[in-house]
């Protein structure tokens, strides 16, 4: 007897998720495996004993640091662009969309290379930095600096759809009320965006957190004021405490499942909200 069409169409679907299965797992879960597996191999002791290190403290507070000021000012540049591009139209408004893209096509070494060269000792800005005790490489404003750029679409990224989608019939209307501008962001707009606004922070955090290529090039890798989680994990692996490293790891890999969760719960946020909006 030849199979249904119900039967085949049942043995595809088994296929599929057992090939999707078996990539993910792959791909994903055998790696995580082998971080939690190769953290933890030496006991809780060692884990507690290497992230209490001077140096992973130090790197996590900077990790932090960079983290929280790159994600405050993409907040503020990013609801600025996405309030450029959506209710505005002028000259130059395709090129401004283009140039929010652009890191996702830029390697985040390059990046590194282009502060170095701007603000570095070969640079023409370098004596007006010198002059005034300024010191972006090699120090944190560099570093936030190559932060805030890898992360700037995320935060516009995810408003500008959005924006783009619900019009601007409701800003208008309160124009008319007599509302001004703060009023109509924040009792019109805002309510109608948060949802994706906190989702585009939720990215770019987690964006921020795991930053290694830009950060590595312009950190200067000074232990103790320099190193980030990323390249404190780099030092330790190069040299070959492995176990250590994949402890450092575990930090940022439980930072990671946080801000995941978080991410879901902003997803379903926003589907209810269209959901509702539908209705």
């Amino acid at each position: 007897m030849t199979p249904s069409v119900n039967q085949q169409t049942t043995l595809k679907r088994s296929l599929l998720l057992t090939l999707t299965w078996l990539v993910f797992s792959v791909i994903f879960l055998a790696p995580l495996s082998v971080i939690l597996i190769e953290g933890l191999s030496k006991g809780l002791e060692f884990f507690w004993q290497t992230c209490a290190n001077p140096s992973a403290v130090s790197a996590l507070k900077l990790t932090l640091l960079a983290t929280v000021l790159s994600v405050i000012l993409n907040i503020i540049f990013g609801v600025m662009a996405a309030w450029c591009v959506t209710k505005y139209d002028f000259v130059g408004k395709k090129l401004l969309i283009t140039l929010i893209d652009l890191p996702f096509s830029i390697s985040p070494i390059i990046v590194g290379l282009i502060y170095t060269l701007l603000y570095g000792s070969q640079s023409i800005l370098y004596p007006f930095l010198m002059k005034y005790n300024l010191q972006v490489i090699y120090a944190v404003p560099g570093i936030v600096l190559a932060t805030i750029f890898v992360t700037f679409p995320f935060v516009a990224r995810s408003l500008i759809s959005l924006m783009q989608e619900q019009g601007n019939a409701e800003e208008e209307a309160a124009r008319l009320l007599g509302a001004n501008g703060w009023q109509i962001f924040w009792h019109v707009t805002f309510p109608n965006i948060r949802w994706a606004l906190l989702h585009g922070i939720v990215m770019c955090t987690a964006r921020a957190m795991g930053e290694f290529g830009a950060v590595s090039i312009i950190s200067g890798h000074i232990e103790g004021l320099t190193n980030t989680l990323p390249l404190q994990i780099e030092i330790l692996y190069n040299e070959y405490n492995a176990t250590a490293a994949f402890s450092i790891s575990l930090i940022l890999l439980f930072m990671s499942m946080i801000i995941l969760l978080i991410r879901q719960w902003c997803e379903r946020k926003i589907t209810n909200a269209h959901s509702e909006t539908g209705q």
